[in-house]
């Protein structure tokens, strides 16, 4: 069961990554397509919601390295390739969540198109960043795999 969700996670972080570009581009573009920015929104929230429950459930229920982590917290806060998994992934990644919910609601309640457009941007655009930050690249010393098979 560990593996199967470490795959789905793995995998649909590229969907939500792209999602987060495709919002963020979209509400950069042009000014008239408001309900395609929307959807793009929608989509960004859909896979960043997906992602959080599989991510929970890998921190707090399936994963070993986890458990361990956790039994182990002070020694993993030493470590950094512990200490990315322990609190930098999940940090960076509940923010930009944060940054995707609150830029929905705030585009929803703009008085104006052009202030809509703009706290999508500026939410989404942060949410993009920070999802990449945060995202464990090859090459780092707590890197992963870009795709898990």
């Amino acid at each position: 069961m560990y593996t199967a969700f470490l795959l789905l996670h793995s995998w649909l972080r590229w969907f939500a990554l792209g999602a987060g570009v495709a919002a963020t581009l979209g509400a950069a573009g042009d000014k008239g397509a408001e309900a395609g920015r929307d959807k793009w929104g929608l989509l960004l929230v859909i896979a960043m919601d997906v992602q959080l429950v599989i991510g929970l459930l890998l921190y707090f229920v399936v994963s070993p390295n986890m458990a361990a982590i956790r039994a182990n917290m002070g020694e993993a806060m030493r470590n950094s390739q512990l200490r990315f998994f322990a609190v930098e992934h999940l940090s960076g990644m509940f923010v930009a969540l944060i940054l995707v919910h609150v830029g929905r609601v705030l585009a929803r309640k703009a008085r104006t198109p052009e202030a809509s457009r703009r706290r999508r941007l500026i939410c989404y655009g942060l949410a993009t960043l920070i999802m990449a930050l945060a995202i464990p690249w090859p090459g780092l010393p707590y890197g992963r795999p870009l795709l898990r098979f």
